[in-house]
């Protein structure tokens, strides 16, 4: 057990490219340590769960969930009903169970320990983005059509449906720590910020609050900060102008640029503090970059291809009783 618990990295860092593989990597040094081979399609998504035990890779159009601590390359587990790129994937917060968003148009609840998919509901358009409300019974959808749509996982039904630009795809979702913001952002460079307002149902109402015009070109990750990197509240919006944006969130004033990736930024994940951002670009890298200077302290070389996900968990290991 004592082997098992020292060999574990406390800080997980993955990143899946065109190349079709999937490397880990030593946050500090950059140092790659494993790699997976991919061959049956890209990987457009990963994220590790909350006990730091898995790697969910969304491909197409299966979900494979690998053992972090393992050096062997086959899927401890694979999720099989979706007929289309998976664009997102996510936990549940004592990682009982997975969420998913698919070009297919369903958005899907799989119970971890069985194969099989729990629940679907129809979008009716591509799924570009899905995230959990912390209240753990909301999943909030955004699609290709501009559509987002709120999915009340205690009625089992779509509670609220939006469209802030006909016709304009949404193609990233972030909801703040404590549910109070949700984040919209399209292809068309444009962030729509709404406050979250809870009605006398359980239904989530959307309070508009900001339109900021944060790109020229597509955002393709927006990502709101976490809770300990309190009281500062940052947005981190990463573009197809090669580069991400840090937005200071009480007046959406710009904070910094950074500036380093030398093509698309499709990926960005926060550390558990907020004082480190990780990016994942076309120009094949990974970058880990510091909040407080807004330089790039590292570059994770390796992939050959465009580096499309990024997942990183530096936190507690958090697990249901």
């Amino acid at each position: 057990m004592i082997e098992q618990v020292m060999t574990q990295p406390s800080v997980i860092l993955a990143t899946a490219s065109y190349d079709h593989t999937i490397r880990f990597w030593e946050a500090k040094s950059g140092r790659c340590y494993r790699t997976i081979q991919y061959p049956e399609s890209q990987v457009n998504r990963l994220e590790i769960t909350p006990d730091k035990r898995f790697l969910a890779a969304a491909g197409n159009p299966h979900i494979r969930l690998f053992d972090v601590n393992s050096t062997s390359p086959q899927p401890v587990m694979s999720y099989d009903s979706h007929t289309n790129n998976v664009m997102a994937v996510g936990f549940q917060c004592d990682g009982k169970w997975m969420y998913s968003g698919s070009e297919d148009g369903t958005v899907k609840i799989w119970d971890l320990r069985a194969p099989g998919c729990q629940r679907e509901y129809e979008s009716r358009a591509a799924v570009n983005t899905v995230v959990l409300h912390p209240n753990q019974t909301e999943l909030i959808s955004g699609d290709q059509n501009g559509n987002i749509r709120v999915w009340d996982l205690t009625a089992n039904s779509c509670s609220c449906e939006l469209v802030p630009e006909v016709d304009t795809a949404v193609r990233s979702l972030t909801v703040m720590w404590d549910g109070s913001l949700v984040v919209a952002a399209n292809n068309k460079g444009t962030c729509y910020v709404w406050r979250l307002l809870r009605g006398t149902q359980t239904m989530t109402n959307f309070e508009p609050l900001h339109k900021l015009q944060a790109h020229d070109g597509y955002i393709l990750k927006c990502l709101l900060s976490p809770e300990f990197c309190e009281p500062q509240r940052y947005l981190a919006t990463a573009s197809s102008d090669s580069t991400v944006k840090i937005w200071n969130v009480d007046g959406f004033t710009l904070e910094k640029t950074l500036v380093g990736h030398q093509r698309w930024v499709w990926d960005c994940v926060f550390s558990v503090d907020g004082a480190y951002l990780i990016t994942a670009s076309s120009d094949t890298t990974a970058r880990l970059w510091s909040m407080s200077t807004g330089e790039d302290i590292r570059v994770y070389q390796g992939h050959h291809k465009a580096t499309v996900c990024c997942a990183l968990h530096d936190g507690a290991e958090t697990s249901g009783a």
